[in-house]
This record gives C-alpha cells, structure tokens and sequence, in this order.
C-alpha cells in the first residue's frame, strides 16, 4: 500500500514538471514570457541584484534547458531499474523463438512503467527532499540537485556489487572509501550499471534454461521421426507458448523483477 501511495506521489511529480515543460515549449504571451523568464533565472542561478552579470536571454536558457533534456533521459534511465527490465525482457523474448512480438514499443512501454513502481520510494523521496522544498523557495538549487542526487546514489549504491565498484575504484585511482556515501558518482554510476547488466544476464540464463530443454526434445524427436527438414523451432514454439502461459509467466517475471530490487 505504502508503495502505491509512494508511486501516487512520484506520478503527480511528473506531471508537474510536465506541465513546467510544457509552458516552455508553447508560445506565450509578454507577461508569461516575463515570468517564464524569472524562473529560468532563478534555476541557472542569474542574479537580479545590483552590479551582478545580466541573465541569459530567453532564447539562450531555452537552448541550453534543450540540450540538457536531450542528455538526461539517458542518465536518468542508467540510474534506474530499467536497464535491467529491458535486457530481461528482450531475453525472453529470445528465448521464446518470438521475433516481434511483444513488439519493442510494448517492451519499452512495459519497462518504464515497472521501472516506475520500483523507483517509486525513491521518487517519493526526492520529492519530498528536493522539489518541493526547491519549489516553495526554502532551498538553492544546488541544495536540490544535490538531495535528488543522494536518493538516487542510495538506491544504486545497494544494487551495485562490491566487485564492481571495487574495479572501478582502482581504475579511478580512488582507493578505499570509508563509508559507501563517500562513493563519488563517477565512480559509482559505471560500477552500477555494470551489475545491472550481470545480473540482466543472470535472470536471462535462467529464464533461457527450460525453453532450451523444450526446444532439444523437439529436436530429438523430429530427428528421430526422420522429419528433419521441419523447423524445430515451428513445433517447439506452441509448447513454449504453453507452458509460459500455464505457469503465469508474466506474473512470475514482474513480480521477480519487482522484487531482485528489494
């Protein structure tokens, strides 16, 4: 319930800053634009007082807002559950012998929004520690970014193996850390999705393991009916079908996946 609540709470993050998106890329009118202009200015840090460097123009922070949005996705999604989700699912449907079905749209779909529920505590956390604190102007926004970024370093810090952020470590020349708080984010972030990645490949062998043993019955009887220009893969097909169907494999893997991050 808790964790409802939690991702309730991130949805409503997202649709506020939707919706600050959105007035950004509209046209507006003079006193928006205005207005606009001073929330800008107050998120780049241009200062308003007396003998203090003019802010960017409007068409400058919109430039530079652009160009951050195009990289942050990309951080924002290594950061998170999904590389994981999406490797294993797209494993599946290897193993499954299905080319495009479920295609790469339901796929991805799928994996943002599993992504969503797992990240939820998190996003409710830098939420609360960050944006609204950030919004109602008791804090910096050096303060927020640097709130945000202590929720996500604590949910990667956790998912990460010792192993990796130990290998990273030496290649950094970083050396030991006293606590995993002091683990840098250039440090961590490479280490992170390194693990996220074994441990995909993990889940993927494991998931490959019955199907594999569908398709080498399959393969063993057509050879020994002497029906051997007959696709393996065309008959074993159904049977995989059935019996992911028969055990809720979709249920199972979700709730796996939900749960490898607890």
């Amino acid at each position: 319930m808790n964790r409802w609540i939690a991702m309730h709470s991130a949805l409503k993050t997202y649709g506020r800053l939707l919706a600050v998106i959105l007035l950004l890329a509209v046209p507006q009118t003079a006193s928006a634009q205005d207005a606009i202009t001073g929330a800008l200015d107050r998120a780049l840090g241009a200062g308003s007082a007396a003998g203090e460097e003019a802010p960017l123009s409007l068409s400058l922070q919109l430039l530079l807002i652009m160009g951050l949005l195009t990289i942050l996705p990309a951080l924002v999604l290594m950061m998170t559950s999904f590389t994981r989700i999406i490797i294993v699912l797209s494993i599946l449907r290897q193993a499954l012998g299905l080319q495009q079905s479920p295609p790469n749209q339901v796929l991805i779909g799928l994996s943002l929004f599993l992504s969503l529920f797992i990240m939820a505590p998190t996003l409710s956390a830098v939420n609360t520690a960050a944006i609204e604190p950030y919004a109602a102007g008791t804090i910096e926004a050096q303060q927020a970014i640097g709130a945000a970024g202590d929720q996500f370093h604590a949910f990667m810090i956790r998912q990460t193996r010792k192993a990796d952020l130990g290998m990273f470590a030496d290649m950094a020349n970083a050396g030991k850390f006293a606590s995993p708080a002091d683990v840098p984010f250039s440090v961590l972030l490479p280490a992170f999705v390194t693990s996220e990645l074994k441990t995909a490949f993990q889940i993927g062998f494991m998931l490959f393991l019955p199907f594999l043993v569908i398709d080498l019955v399959v393969a063993s009887v057509l050879m020994s009916l002497g029906m051997m220009m007959l696709s393996p893969t065309i008959v074993s097909l159904p049977f995989k079908l059935l019996l992911f169907v028969l055990v809720d494999g979709w249920a199972l893997l979700m709730g796996s996946l939900a749960l490898s991050f607890t």
